[in-house]
């Protein structure tokens, strides 16, 4: 989600509580549309970032530190003449905007006391930084707009500023009960949608949430609210503005599996399916939030040619094994064939010449059968026609036999390569994924100049609640380094059942498994399951033995393997409990 007015509302307060007093030491611009500002505010030192791009405009702290340009640019040294060494007087957000004011006390050339603001709109495509004086005029912005781009507002120097009121929206943080209760009136439309369309700052999934808990759904009609609906509702809405006036905020993300789909400065309760973990910051939250989305949407761009190459030798392979099956069930009749040639060797002897039918006992099954006849040929020319196909669909039966199972194999290979794709979570992994589909020949491998590139992907680690250590495999050449040669005989091995995944090792310590706790098989086992492409259902069925049972079949792809004695057991996908370490 794009950030809300609540998002806003607790980073202001952040903001209050870490620089309000402190002088600004650095200003830089290492984006065309974005500034960095260190702060110094007594012992401590803060580094906030604020940007208005259009596509993703943020502000928070961050420890980390952005390359500037060689030459700073124009709007970047006004500010560091006007408010370079500046003290923070105040950090303010006026009603729910998505907007936060920063007033800056500064000695002029002539060392007078002044103040200007630095005004940071966080509105999507019309996000920008402002600069203004005491009295509200534009010194300059990060983008200027001309009345040719907008004929709402014009941002350029000289201009005033004003926040424009272009939706007629309501703040939340002071609207009355008749004033919420006439925006619904008047707004023909879901009732999550006249939330967030009615109220300043709002985002639809607050509104969703403002839905939830009051029990209503959010596609009902607004205007077909019942008194007491309307009533608990404005309850529920009141609760809440009167946590973001007191401060209460609980900073959250939302994770599907390891990607975040969703933060929030307030408990989401709609979205309980997901896994949430709550921060001490909201800066810590956009930061680790756009940084894992940025980490995930960079890896499926540099995996889509892989995923091509997978995805199409799928395709090539699933109707390939389509028509092998279809041609295999053809062969089912070639025992009635045999039989047919048998029996007119048994009772064909007395037929008379330009006989198209024979009808004799089937001594298999006890039942009369009709056997068409060639009346040009002798009963023992027929026999041997016969017997002829069912020579050739036995010979066929068993080559397609054959080709199948290679075929089902290269699928279940092509799944699993699929899988690891998904479990890919650096440009190591897909380096080591690309190296196994070049040798598996799906990749044209490198000519005589090309280096080799060096393979630093190592399996995902993780510590039991126990303190038992768990590997799990990222991809066929990991699983198979770890089973075959990471694993001891007595340590366990798990994999999820009849589906593609990750081989999960429990070093055991020697120890028999008798002695072992139980949660550390359930939590191996959810691990198998989280790691497998079942991890979406509830359960899954995983598969453990010791490690010394499992055998790896001569010729096979990477990681496949064969076990003939197993324990079952059924998991949900799961890291609860588990300490990731990292490599």
């Amino acid at each position: 989600m794009a950030l809300d007015g609540m998002v806003i509302a607790c980073m202001a307060k952040e903001m209050r509580e870490r620089i309000t007093g402190g002088r600004i030491t650095k200003i830089a611009q290492p984006e065309a549309d974005a500034l960095m500002l260190t702060i110094k505010n007594q012992k401590d030192t803060f580094k906030l970032f604020l940007s208005a791009g259009a596509s993703l405009p943020l502000v928070y702290f961050t420890e980390s530190t952005k390359p500037n340009p060689m030459t700073a640019p124009g709007f970047c040294m006004l500010l560091r003449k006007h408010i370079g060494g500046g003290r923070i007087l105040s950090v303010s957000q006026p009603g729910l905007e998505r907007i936060l004011v920063l007033e800056i006390e500064h000695l002029n050339e002539m060392g007078d006391i002044c103040r200007k603001k630095l005004i940071g709109e966080f509105m999507g495509k019309h996000s920008n930084l402002i600069f203004c004086d005491e009295a509200d005029t534009i010194i300059d912005s990060i983008k200027h707009v001309p009345l040719s781009v907008s004929s709402v507002r014009e941002v350029l120097p000289g201009r005033p500023y004003f926040i424009p009121d272009t939706m007629q929206k309501k703040d939340p943080l002071t609207a009355s009960e008749e004033e919420f209760f006439a925006v619904l009136s008047t707004k023909p439309m879901a009732l999550s949608k006249a939330l967030y369309t009615g109220f300043t700052g709002l985002s639809p999934v607050m509104a969703e949430e403002i839905c939830h808990l009051a029990s209503l759904d959010g596609k009902k009609d607004a205007g077909s609210l019942s008194e007491p609906e309307r009533t608990h509702l404005f309850g529920v809405f009141s609760r809440m503005m009167e946590d973001v006036k007191s401060g209460c905020f609980t900073p959250c993300i939302f994770y599907d599996r390891q990607v975040p789909v969703e933060f929030s400065a307030l408990p989401l309760s709609h979205l309980e399916a997901y896994r949430r973990q709550d921060f001490s910051s909201v800066s810590e939250i956009l930061e680790t939030y756009y940084a894992a989305r940025e980490a995930v949407v960079r890896i499926r761009q540099k995996s889509a040619e892989l995923r091509h190459t997978v995805q199409t030798a799928l395709e090539r392979n699933r109707k390939k094994y389509d028509l092998q099956e279809k041609q295999l069930r053809d062969t089912n009749k070639r025992d009635k064939y045999r039989v047919y040639g048998e029996l007119i060797n048994t009772y064909g002897y007395g037929l008379a010449p330009g006989t198209k039918i024979l009808t004799a006992l089937n001594y298999y099954t006890g039942e009369n059968v009709d056997i068409p006849l060639d009346d040009t040929l002798t009963p023992q020319e027929n026999a041997k026609k016969y017997f002829d196909r069912y020579g050739k669909l036995k010979r066929t039966f068993e080559a397609l036999t054959e080709l199948v199972r290679e075929t089902k194999d290269e699928i279940d290979y092509l799944e699993s390569v699929s899988s690891a794709l998904d479990l890919a979570a650096g440009e190591a992994d897909l380096i080591q994924i690309k190296e196994e589909l070049r040798e598996a020949g799906l990749i044209k491998k490198r000519g005589p100049k090309d280096k080799r590139t060096k393979i630093t992907s190592v399996p995902l680690h993780f510590l039991s609640s126990d303190g038992y250590h768990l590997y799990v495999g990222k991809n066929n050449l990991q699983n198979e380094e770890l089973t075959f040669h990471l694993a001891s005989g007595s340590d366990l091995w798990f994999h999820a059942k009849g589906i593609p995944g990750s081989h999960v090792i429990a070093k055991t310590e020697g120890k028999p498994k008798e002695e072992l706790p139980d949660r550390l098989f359930e939590e191996a086992a959810g691990l198998a399951a989280f790691y497998s492409r079942g991890r979406d259902g509830d359960k899954v069925e995983i598969d453990y033995v010791e490690r010394k049972q499992v055998k790896k079949v001569s010729g096979a792809k990477p990681g496949f393997v064969i076990y003939h004695t197993n324990y079952s057991m059924v998991a949900s996908p799961s890291l609860a409990g588990l300490a990731r370490l990292e490599e």
